[in-house]
């Protein structure tokens, strides 16, 4: 309370005091370093840099606050939900940081006005406001800790924004979403039983890899198959957020392309090279035996 007073009475000397307000009205503190939350508002088609030619974006702010989400809702789900298993803490934990909840939350609090990105960049989609909340969360543990972070997680975004106790009953299906965009960019989506084994209380577990393009995009465990289905489409639909991934799966359809393409022209070419032929003309000519010409004689005579 009483650096939020410092800090308050700090910012009366400041140039930029309608931003340090701004930012007030969303985190309910003053910024120490108003520049990382700026930075993490800054989309990357802006293409900006730094005075060392760096890029200035928000994708390493977006990194760090992934990592902190998923530490503090995790803890936050794991303190509410006394008792419950990890499988049931963890398909909670994912329906708060999936995309489609972050993107809401990004609006809610405001930060889709603050965002900054070119009109000229088709990039202004379903990713980008979510891509920022988390972004704004690395700048809030950078700026004031973990603590803070977590308080600020807790009364300006769980308790007014989310029921957690509604949202742990609300089924979402990870796996037809995977299929969905898997349809809408022609991507070969895969899903293959890898392993099955037994737990401690002697429970069957399942582990599922899905593949996309033929290259592993995520593996998921659960005591049934659907469930282990769907913990991996879950861990497929973050990892193809990342340009490195996307990257390597676009190569490997394109590899694909290629060697059926080259297997259809080698077909082509042994067709090409097998040597026409004449139709074959076959004469049939009936060659009667001598016994056959008497037989035939007789038989008129008789008629």
């Amino acid at each position: 309370m009483l650096r939020n007073q410092i800090d308050k009475i700090r910012l009366l000397f400041c140039k930029d005091r309608e931003s340090y307000l701004c930012f007030y009205r969303i985190l309910g503190f003053y910024p120490r370093n108003i520049h990382l939350y700026e930075q993490a508002l800054l989309h990357k088609s802006t293409s900006l840099r730094s005075e060392k030619g760096r890029p200035l974006n928000n994708e390493r702010l977006e990194f760090l606050g992934d990592a902190i989400l998923d530490a503090i809702v995790g803890d936050i789900v794991y303190k509410h939900f006394e008792g419950k298993r990890e499988g049931f803490l963890t398909n909670t934990r994912s329906k708060i940081v999936q995309r489609e909840t972050l993107n809401k939350l990004a609006v809610q609090i405001g930060l889709d006005k603050l965002i900054k990105y070119s009109t000229r960049s088709s990039s202004h989609n379903s990713y980008m406001y979510g891509n920022a909340f988390e972004a704004f969360i690395g700048a809030i543990y950078l700026d004031q800790g973990y603590e803070r972070c977590k308080l600020f997680l807790e009364e300006k975004i769980i308790h007014p924004y989310i029921d957690l106790d509604k949202l742990s009953r609300k089924e979402v299906n990870f796996k037809s979403k995977l299929i969905e965009w898997s349809q809408k960019n022609k991507m070969e989506v895969s899903f293959e039983l890898i392993e099955q084994f037994f737990d401690k209380e002697s429970n069957p577990v399942f582990q599922t890899e899905v593949r996309i393009e033929g290259i592993p995009a995520g593996t998921g465990t659960g005591y049934s198959k659907k469930e282990s289905q769907q913990n991996a489409a879950q861990m497929a639909l973050k990892k193809i957020k990342t340009p490195e991934f996307m990257a390597s799966i676009e190569e490997a359809k394109i590899q694909a392309i290629t060697v059926v393409t080259e297997a259809e022209e080698k077909t082509k070419e042994e067709i090409a090279e097998i040597p026409e032929q004449e139709p074959e003309v076959i004469t049939v000519t009936e060659n009667l035996t001598q016994k056959e010409l008497t037989e035939e004689h007789e038989l008129s005579e008789t008629i």
